[in-house]
């Protein structure tokens, strides 16, 4: 890993004031966005499909210029010194981009010429990153016969092969099964602790919660809050959530009855209503004494989900 100068060790990795993408419509996909992003930190923009962070990345990574406002990486220039870098950073785009008629091997050796690093080199860290991704017994197969899974953790290895400073990951497990989210995430916390600067986007908030230490979340274009995922979950929801929902249009009257008397705050969904209390079987017992179905009833912790539905209004999944 490059090793940055002693006066630019305690600046931010990541500054940018103002930073605005439109494509012409009415609307700016990333509408001002003000963001410092520390060494060795993992952060992740949290938000619903639209809200902005795609857009958000590609100008940190430098493959999109910015409409309007500034942006420094390792305190460079991005709209100046985009290719200075790039060569610092590891990019793993939402959708898989490796050649699927060569092997994993020849995957990662050929993504290593690009960045001029010597065959003898690649080979030796080519080895390090298949074990690294749980890839050695399929150096040789080719990436069509890969599973999913497999291919998320092959791009995080190529993207590692040049020994970048900071990860930019988009969607890093959209479309994948639990077992393979959860092998991914150990990969992205083993490369966290090597000191690796993680920078994700999601709309999985379990996924927020387990790889970052801070989460800006997104909507419309710019960023409602941020901070560390149990601060927002106190900040803005409660220890605990009962949700009830309507199993027809005949349980809505009886819903909308609860508001007010269970609960600190309610949210009305189409489809169910959220109490948002401190003890969930206690307002569960004063729900049910109400003559609401205890099937239609569930008690969980309050989670990111209900900090972005206050500060938003709709649901991440919305």
């Amino acid at each position: 890993m490059t090793q940055a100068p002693p006066s630019a060790q305690h600046a931010p990795v990541v500054h940018a004031r103002g930073l605005t993408k439109s494509y012409g419509g009415p609307a700016a996909a990333v509408d001002a966005v003000d963001l410092d992003i520390r060494a060795g930190e993992a952060v992740g923009f949290l938000g619903p499909n639209g809200a902005g962070k795609t857009s958000l990345m590609r100008m940190l990574s430098c493959v999109s210029l910015p409409s309007a406002g500034s942006l420094s990486v390792f305190g460079l220039n991005a709209a100046k010194q985009s290719r200075d870098i790039r060569r610092r950073l590891g990019i793993v785009h939402q959708d898989d981009i490796l050649d699927s008629e060569l092997t994993v091997a020849e995957n990662i050796h050929i993504y290593g010429r690009y960045f001029g690093i010597p065959r003898a080199v690649i080979r030796e860290t080519s080895a390090e990153l298949l074990e690294f991704a749980k890839l050695s017994d399929r150096a040789d197969a080719r990436v069509e016969t890969l599973s999913g899974g497999m291919k998320r953790r092959l791009s995080i290895a190529r993207a590692l092969v040049s020994k970048p400073d900071v990860l930019l990951l988009d969607e890093p497990t959209t479309g994948l099964d639990p077992q393979a989210r959860h092998m991914l995430w150990d990969r992205l916390a083993m490369l966290k602790n090597r000191g690796v600067t993680l920078i994700v986007t999601t709309h999985f908030m379990d996924e927020a919660e387990q790889l970052c230490d801070r989460i800006l979340l997104m909507d419309e274009g710019r960023i409602k809050d941020e901070g560390a995922p149990q601060d927002l979950i106190t900040r803005y929801a409660s220890k605990d959530v009962v949700e009830i929902r309507a199993s027809g249009e005949e349980d809505v009257p009886a819903l909308e009855e609860l508001a007010g008397k269970v609960g600190k705050r309610t949210e009305r969904l189409p489809n169910r209503l959220l109490l948002y209390v401190d003890d969930g079987d206690l307002a569960l017992r004063q729900v049910i004494g109400l003559g609401i179905d205890p099937r239609n009833c569930l008690v969980r912790r309050g989670s990111l989900e209900d900090v972005f539905l206050r500060l938003s209004g709709r649901s991440l999944t919305g």
